[in-house]
């Protein structure tokens, strides 16, 4: 299986059973950010923690390969982008509802 296929493993075919352990990513993606936001007293985004995790993947890369570093960082990618997408949404749903008023 290739890295891509892994990282759809992860993100899509196995987000219930991460869910249970850790709460679904991108809700723990927001709950990183409002703790980060407080210990470093400047606001902090979701995608902020996203673009940090995949920092600290290329970082940890750039010393030393490791195929699970890749893997994760394509699988924050996914969500990342899947989660600009939901807020996107989001907002154009709200725009069409205020125009609807």
């Amino acid at each position: 299986m290739n890295i891509l296929e892994q990282a759809n493993e992860i993100i899509y075919k196995r987000s219930e059973e991460k869910a249970r352990q850790y709460g679904p990513m991108q809700e723990g993606m927001q709950e990183a950010a409002k703790i980060a936001s407080m210990l470093s007293r400047k606001e902090i985004t979701a995608v902020d923690m996203y673009n940090c995790m995949i920092a600290l993947k290329l970082s940890r890369q750039a010393y030393n390969h490791k195929e699970d570093n890749l893997l994760d960082c394509v699988a924050y990618m996914a969500s990342l982008n899947d989660y600009q997408n939901s807020i996107q949404n989001e907002d154009s749903k709200s725009k069409t509802s205020k125009n609807a008023k």
